[in-house]
């Protein structure tokens, strides 16, 4: 499988501040890869420096074969980019807008059959300044993706999208992945870095803690399943173990029947990634402690 992505040692500092700290990362054609962390952990930084936006200060970096840095307009051509925030012409109606962006690239995708695609054609005539702040994000997505990206980058894609309209978006982001688009997502919704991506990263402060699938993340410590119960008198029990099957098995010859309450609960996304943070969180705490100069007291006698 070819890489769309190749980044080594990446690194960018503003004033002493290293945002990004030697990032190592590799993204395959045709996957969706997502990049998560809290916020301030570096992400956006990343995600601008391989679209072209940003200089990084140290690092190698291959998007699409070129570096970012000094790539021309054939290859942005061939990348589309959904920022988090953007300002266009406020004047003009959807169709007027995704048309006139549709002319920018060689090969673009139908303008129209993109707006039905993001769920706009009821606001085809509309003028941007009276779209809610969804559908401005649904626009947002049609103008990334019209040009016929190979690469598309989603900066929070779905931030302001109802439970409907992110559910429509998924079934679009699954769609262009069945059409062989690389898809480099961040999102705060680990629901939908799990239901989406392929493989996801976790960064916190500017440095990547672990990359695999959404299933395997944080190795298989991080995996073990936990079986709850209720006991006779109505507390509720938990027992972390590799062998759920045996430990079912044992409480129903102990209660002789149907186990009060009994679930069997394998750790989420969102648990594993908050655990990691939280892990991560405290080393640095404890490494700052650790090289913290000690002070020294002159007690007057």
């Amino acid at each position: 499988m070819s890489t769309a992505i190749r980044v080594r040692g990446l690194v960018k500092t503003y004033l002493t501040v290293r945002a990004v700290d030697g990032i190592d990362l590799d993204v395959d054609e045709g996957e969706v890869f997502a990049l998560l962390g809290p916020n301030g952990a570096g992400k956006t930084t990343s995600v601008e420096i391989l679209e072209g936006y940003r200089r990084r200060d140290a690092g190698e970096v291959q998007v699409l074969g070129q570096d970012p840095q000094s790539a021309g307009r054939h290859w942005r051509s061939r990348i589309g980019i959904v920022l988090q925030t953007s300002n266009e012409n406020h004047q003009l109606t959807v169709a007027e807008l995704v048309h006139h962006v549709a002319g920018y690239y060689p090969a673009p995708r139908d303008p129209d059959a993109v707006i039905e695609s993001v769920g706009l054609t009821a606001k085809r005539t509309a003028r941007m300044s009276t779209l809610s702040g969804g559908q401005r994000r649904r626009l947002d997505v049609a103008l990334g993706i019209v040009g016929g990206p190979r690469l598309l980058f989603l900066d929070e894609p779905t931030t302001g999208f109802d439970p409907q309209a992110r559910r429509s978006f998924w079934d679009l982001i699954e769609t262009l992945r069945a059409d062989g688009t690389t898809i480099l997502l961040t999102t705060h919704y680990l629901d939908e870095a799990e239901h989406l991506a392929d493989r996801v990263a976790v960064v916190s402060a500017g440095r990547l803690l672990a990359v695999d699938t959404p299933e395997r993340l944080g190795g298989p410590q991080a995996q073990v399943p936990r079986v709850r119960w209720l006991e006779p008198d109505g507390t509720t029990r938990e027992e972390h173990t590799p062998t759920p099957t045996a430990v079912v098995a044992r409480l129903g010859e102990r209660f002789a029947g149907e186990i009060p309450g009994l679930e069997v609960l394998r750790p989420s996304l969102e648990e594993v990634y908050l655990s990691m943070i939280a892990t991560a969180d405290g080393d640095r705490a404890t490494s700052g402690r650790q090289h913290q100069p000690h002070a020294t007291v002159e007690v007057a006698r």
